[in-house]
């Protein structure tokens, strides 16, 4: 380090007077003892991880999500949207009008969310999806993935069981068991959750309207039955309706909230039909819920952005929000209709589709490909520029998993080009490796 000179001595000095440093007249500054060797592993660390509440234990516990980089051919990742289809003219109209008609004063809003908003909600999800509620049911949150973290806090304790799909969504199971519940996992079929031998549970997480991945829709036996239990048992059902915007060839399925509103928690969201990363979402919860999940939002974050619900408002009252999903939805059509139009025309009968009556995505099982080599085909595929998700880690660890390889393959965020070319590319790659 060398001995200490009038450049840079008051930082000597800084780091002296705060223990850092021992400085003697004439003698080389030397480190305090005790900090000589301190880093990441350092017995402090080690002791602050002690430290950790059980939740942050249970969440560090959770598998780490998978690394994702972009292909540069084809990404087929679920959940992205083209960005090319977003409504930027209404939106910048709507948010024009929205900023200029700020408050004189400035102040947190209500944690519910707007009234504004939650008004128009009630009107938009009775004229598209048949719900009846009134707008103190609506909760506004930050993505649904908020929603489900609400629901976890407020409906389960530590050890209490929870229902959910196998396979099924990765992000809901983490919040359920972040909060300390233990997940149940009850097999779906084309029919959806399997409801003849539901365990006793707090709660069931459901996709009834498009079951993520494999793509069933609910059957109403099943439907009255999973109910059924629910009043039985006491518990919630908690109603995912991510895509419910997107029927391809099936009519429009009524969501379960729509046939016990005392039961059921609907979950929506915007991620599907506007952006993933506006993080606008809401909850209808049954009346006797409401104060609850107000007081949890108002301690989470006060209240989602006042400015993208004012401007979200503003787009359902004018009827702008239903043109630009109506103009969304003969877009994915379109897409879709490509992409089952490519795997049949390279692929063939090599691979059988699942799940394309609904939704932004299919799932692709792999005839005559063994699951254990979705790793070397992910690789593959990486290396010539498609991104390929596997089916499997949407399945419980704990049961047996299918056998056969399968890949979810979302084309909501490609253009007709990249698809016909991507799959193009993956037949390729299937044939080499295949």
């Amino acid at each position: 380090m060398g001995g200490v000179t009038n450049h840079g001595n008051g930082a000597y000095n800084q780091l002296n007077a705060e223990g850092y440093l021992i400085i003697r007249q004439g003698a080389r500054a030397t480190v305090a003892p005790g900090l000589e060797t301190a880093s990441v592993d350092s017995p402090l660390t080690t002791a602050s991880a002690r430290n950790l509440s059980a939740f942050a234990r249970r969440l560090l516990a959770l598998p780490p999500p998978a690394e994702q980089q972009p292909a540069k051919v084809a990404d087929f990742r679920y959940g992205d949207l083209s960005g090319a289809d977003f409504p930027v003219l209404a939106w910048r109209r709507a948010s024009n009008r929205a900023i200029l008609r700020r408050a004189a004063r400035l102040r947190y809003g209500d944690p519910q969310g707007s009234s504004a908003l939650r008004n128009a909600l009630q009107a938009y999800l009775w004229r598209a999806r048949g719900i009846s509620c009134t707008p103190d049911q609506i909760v506004i949150v930050n993505g649904s993935q908020q929603g489900l973290d609400l629901c976890a806090r407020l409906l389960l304790d530590v050890g209490d069981p929870f229902v959910i799909e196998n396979p099924g969504y990765l992000l809901a199971r983490h919040a359920f068991v972040a909060a300390g519940g233990v997940a149940v996992p009850v097999a779906v079929d084309a029919d959806g959750l399997r409801t003849d031998a539901l365990p006793p549970a707090r709660l069931a997480y459901v996709t009834p309207s498009h079951q993520f991945p494999l793509g069933g829709v609910l059957s109403a036996t099943r439907r009255r039955s999973l109910l059924a239990w629910a009043t039985g048992m006491g518990a919630y059902v908690v109603e995912d309706d991510y895509d419910g915007e997107y029927r391809h060839d099936i009519a429009p399925i009524p969501p379960l909230q729509t046939l016990d509103a005392d039961t059921v928690i609907y979950v929506g969201t915007l991620s599907k039909t506007l952006s993933p990363t506006l993080r606008l979402g809401y909850l209808v919860v049954p009346a006797s819920l409401r104060l609850a999940f107000c007081e949890a939002k108002r301690l989470t974050d006060r209240h989602a952005p006042m400015l993208e619900q004012d401007v979200l408002a503003d787009l359902l009252a004018s009827g702008a929000y239903e043109r630009h999903v109506r103009s969304i939805r003969r877009k994915n059509a379109e897409r879709r209709e490509v992409l089952l139009r490519a795997l049949a025309d390279h692929l063939g009968p090599s691979v059988a589709v699942a799940g394309a009556d609904t939704g932004l995505h299919v799932v692709a099982w792999m005839n005559g490909i063994a699951a254990e080599r979705e790793p070397e085909i992910i690789a593959a595929a990486r290396a010539a520029g498609i991104g390929l998700y596997p089916v499997s880690p949407l399945y419980d660890a704990t049961v047996p998993r299918p056998e056969t390889a399968g890949f979810i393959l979302g084309y909501a965020g490609l253009d007709t080009e990249a698809l016909q070319r991507g799959i193009a590319v993956l037949a390729s790659v299937l044939a080499e490796h295949g």
